[in-house]
């Protein structure tokens, strides 16, 4: 067996995920490598999600009856978990959404009707970068479309990195928001959050971050990161689906308007006209997602339990080590950086002439789950020439061998199609 040094003890940990003792097709055992579209969920989140609906299941706040105090509470109590996870001043900055998708639209929605000096119109810039998932393209996109405001972004470099030669030029006085991702879904990438976020507040612009792809992975302070939004979801870091978070600055959070209404959100409502809960409340209209934030919390406490430092240590090493087990391959190419510095376990590569549809096919046949597609993602692989990539990505139950059956995989791929 492959030993490599950071590496947490998986045998321990896959005992909690029982999805992972699947055998599939004719007795295969599941090596599931794609974690960066959603991660596995351990016996802990499955059984707070079953405890909540066998024992507390009822609508929060309002209610006085004792489900519904019990509910509130843990449904509260779960916000505080994400408001310590993230390092938040405040929990009330805590945003529950259904995804990240959502919790970026909201962004882009409040923006779009607020009030100077935040309100993005036909003077204004936005800027995203070429990397971005399509949720943090298409809101910014239809935001342009409505106030007429101007959209542009960072291109990429040849090894799959934001090229900031031209920063001042991209950042500039009228540039009001900059929304790019921590780390990239499809190059693995991670961002220097510092220099743009410096470049940002020079000239007096907001910035959010899409951290779905860091928040699973690495510690994630949203004060050391001094931007004003942070998105990411709770699906791929051990959490129910259904369940995501926008975190924001209190002062903004204040000071922008709703974009959904309905109730739980208002403070008083007449035929007339409304006023709005403060936050987080103004911004959760309607029956929250309750039994997903409990299971949230539940992932919370599990990734906290093992600890976000030997997290990101152990998939560094796994990082470190697909790079050079993938390298022998022949005709494999890596699309994003080719070394494991810098970089998340999210690994995107094409095989010669083999189409990534038909690489996933034949891996799944042997039990080897990976993503295919442009991972929605399609600028980098227009950027790239590319019409997808195959995506292999890895988590804190991921092991060396996982990596050696994928490459054993890919030799079988390559005999396959001759």
């Amino acid at each position: 067996m492959t030993q490599l040094p950071g590496l947490l003890d998986t045998e321990a940990i896959r005992k909690d995920f029982p999805v992972l003792d699947r055998l599939i097709h004719d007795g295969k055992k599941l090596v599931y490598l794609d974690n960066a579209a959603t991660s596995q969920k351990p016996r802990q989140v499955l059984d707070a999600l079953s405890e909540y609906y066998e024992r507390y299941n009822a609508n929060v706040h309002r209610g006085v009856h004792v489900l519904a105090e019990e509910a509130t509470a843990l449904y509260e109590g779960a916000r505080d978990k994400v408001a310590a996870f993230i390092n938040a001043p405040s929990r009330d900055e805590v945003i529950f959404t259904k995804n990240a998708s959502e919790s970026l639209n909201l962004v882009a929605n409040m923006l779009g009707w607020a009030d100077e000096p935040y309100r993005v119109d036909h003077e204004t810039e936005i800027v995203i970068t070429e990397m971005e998932h399509h949720s943090n393209i298409v809101p910014w996109q239809l935001l342009a479309q409505r106030t007429g405001a101007k959209l542009k972004w960072f291109g990429l470099t040849d090894d799959g990195r934001l090229d900031l030669s031209n920063i001042d030029e991209i950042i500039t006085e009228k540039t009001k928001i900059v929304s790019f991702v921590l780390v990239s879904n499809i190059l693995g990438t991670i961002n220097p959050v510092e220099a743009i976020v410096r470049r940002a507040q020079e000239v007096g612009a907001l910035v959010c971050i899409d951290a779905s792809q860091a928040a699973p992975h690495m510690p994630l302070d949203v004060q050391a990161l001094q931007a004003d939004f942070v998105a990411f979801t709770g699906h791929k870091m051990c959490g129910p689906t259904g369940i995501g978070v926008l975190w924001g600055r209190q002062e903004l959070l204040e000071d922008l308007p709703p974009f959904l209404g309905g109730g739980e959100m208002i403070e008083t409502v007449s035929m007339h006209s409304s006023t709005y809960a403060p936050a987080p409340h103004k911004f959760e209209a309607g029956t929250p997602p309750i039994a997903q934030a409990v299971g949230l919390g539940a992932a919370i406490d599990y990734l906290n339990s093992i600890g976000m430092d030997r997290i990101l240590a152990h998939e560094h090493a796994l990082t470190e080590y697909a790079v050079k087990r993938l390298a022998e391959v022949p005709d494999l190419r890596i699309i994003g950086p080719t070394t494991a510095e810098d970089r998340g376990a999210a690994i995107s590569f094409t095989l010669g002439d083999i189409h990534p549809h038909d690489v996933g096919q034949v891996l799944d046949e042997q039990g080897i789950a990976v993503r295919v597609g442009h991972h929605c993602a399609r600028p980098v692989c227009l950027r790239y020439g590319i019409p997808a990539t195959t995506r292999a990505s890895f988590y804190l139950y991921s092991t060396p061998a996982e990596i050696d059956a994928l490459v054993d995989g890919l030799e079988h791929v390559r005999n396959f199609f001759g």
